[in-house]
């Protein structure tokens, strides 16, 4: 992909990635085909038309795909089986009845997992990952015990003089080789249960053999008549608290990959990083005025968002990238990029600017506020000192914003308790959550960035349903670390309508209105 097609700006439409998941429909087959003649060259059993139209008319939900901008990049095959007629000892042709599943039982009690695949181009943005998590969801929601799948061992091809399968599976479950399709399954929390002998009679890489793989769903007594893409009702944040120290772009690259790696590990829908987190790149033009080296920091932002875009795709996760310095028109802005792990992005610009971002640096404020979409809630972000405007909240909020993210920056402790104390207000009054990220640590040598004071918090409103103290969760002040916290949507929805007391709907909109002047 050439430089101009990926590069990334706050005025551009071009878009890299445009990711959906959904069902598959029967005008997708051809696409599909082409799709798998080219991951299956090496093998002599292609799918045919048939077949995929045979899974659309037996079990239609369980056929998944991922588009991109409306291309078929990876697909999930799956039927339910009532597994006792078959057990631990069956091959493919078996279980899937010479692939014309007939074996489809509604009344099952299995998801089985009959392929997976993903286009060439589009392998190590995990998207087999999402189209597993999207199986378990299904799963889930379907009340199936388990998910069970025949898994190829392609990498045993070359140990097969020398080790059985058995003993290549465990020396891949220790880590000890790397085996592209078991090591994928494996970090998807499945459980090899055992081998199975000439599972797959064409597979020559695998030697016909298979690992026989499960996932057992801990929810198995629970209902739900939806299947994939359902809203939850409990949201998982991630808040980075950023400690401060002189860093490359490279070295902060690796700093953001590990952090979001780490969060969405604990399987989190968001991560916070805090405002101009970028800052140690300043280091390196400290021989320059604050209001110069600001400017030159400027410089990496669209390369940082477009990495952060990569890392939302990669670990299926919505990151809120703090903030960045925008220069623009001859004009400096402070602007927060939300990166939503379907490969879409967005901005917010500071709207308040601080005296001494005034003074220092020039800095001037947006005149946009946007409440966001994403595939969990609407969310609101307003960069530190905004959150101490209430106007601001309380126009997100009737918007229908459930979770308010704010990135911050401050020096003291007397600054942070400005916005820490504002923010605890902003999700009483409007009840919704917010989320608090800063940084810590000092930058001698970056000019105007010296201290850093911060305790990252996830507030919520103050009720019964709610903790007391309206604290659900805080960092310890001033140390590097990760916040992990859940936020339950639907304790909103009752304190919206039975709460102690009802901000929003008791407002006196008799008395008095809130107007936007702006655009």
């Amino acid at each position: 992909m050439s430089k101009e097609t990926k590069q990334l700006t706050a005025d551009s439409e071009d878009l890299e990635y445009k990711l959906n998941l959904r069902n598959i429909e029967k005008k997708d087959i051809p696409h599909i085909l082409e799709l798998t003649n080219k991951i299956y060259s090496k093998l002599n059993d292609n799918w045919t038309y048939e077949q995929i139209e045979a899974l659309l008319k037996v079990f239609p939900e369980g056929q998944i795909c991922i588009e991109d901008k409306g291309e078929i990049v990876a697909c999930a095959f799956s039927i339910i089986v009532d597994y006792e007629k078959f057990g631990d000892k069956h091959t493919y042709n078996q279980i899937t009845a010479n692939c014309t599943f007939t074996t489809h039982d509604y009344d099952g009690d299995v998801l089985y997992g009959v392929d997976i695949f993903v286009h060439p181009d589009y392998q190590g943005l995990r998207l087999g990952r999402r189209l597993y998590d999207a199986r378990k969801e299904m799963c889930e929601n379907l009340n199936l015990k388990s998910i069970i799948a025949g898994g190829r061992i392609p990498g045993y091809t070359k140990y097969a003089n020398k080790l059985t399968p058995r003993e290549y599976i465990d020396k891949v479950k220790a880590k000890e080789i790397y085996d592209p399709i078991l090591t994928f399954q494996l970090s998807n929390d499945f459980q090899v249960k055992k081998v199975l002998k000439n599972y797959l009679p064409s597979d020559n890489e695998s030697h016909a053999y298979a690992s026989l793989l499960q996932w057992h769903n801990i929810y198995y007594e629970e209902e739900n008549d939806k299947i994939i893409n359902t809203q939850t009702q409990v949201v998982r944040i991630g808040i980075v608290q950023w400690q401060m120290r002189t860093l490359t772009l490279e070295t902060l690259f690796a700093q953001i990959e590990f952090y979001v790696d780490t969060i969405s590990a604990y399987n989190a829908d968001f991560v916070l990083f805090p405002e101009f987190f970028n800052a140690p790149l300043m280091s390196k033009y400290n021989n320059l005025n604050a209001a110069d080296a600001i400017r030159k920091l400027a410089g990496y932002t669209d390369e940082i968002v477009e990495k952060m875009m990569e890392f939302a795709i990669a670990y299926n996760i919505n990151i809120i990238a703090g903030s960045m310095p925008v220069y623009e028109n001859e004009k400096l802005y402070n602007v927060s990029y939300l990166c939503r792990r379907d490969g879409t992005w967005d901005e917010q610009y500071k709207l308040h600017i601080t005296p001494d971002e005034a003074r220092e640096w020039g800095m001037q404020g947006g005149n946009k506020l946007k409440a966001f979409d994403t595939d969990v809630c609407k969310i609101g972000i307003l960069i530190c000192y905004d959150v101490e405007f209430p106007e601001l909240s309380r126009f997100l909020a009737d918007q229908g914003v459930k979770i308010l993210f704010v990135p911050f920056l401050t020096d003291t402790v007397n600054a942070y308790n400005r916005v820490r104390l504002c923010a605890q207000a902003r999700a009483i009054e409007n009840e919704f959550y917010v989320a608090l990220g800063g940084s810590v640590g000092n930058l001698p040598r970056v000019n105007n960035m010296g201290l850093q004071y911060a305790q990252s918090a996830v507030f919520s409103p103050s009720d019964f349903n709610f903790p007391k103290d309206g604290i659900i969760s805080e960092a310890t002040p001033n140390t590097e670390m990760a916040v992990i916290a859940d936020v339950d949507l639907y304790s909103l929805k009752e304190l919206h309508q039975q709460g102690s007391v009802r901000n929003l709907i008791d407002r006196r909109k008799d008395l008095f209105e809130l107007k936007w002047k702006g655009k």
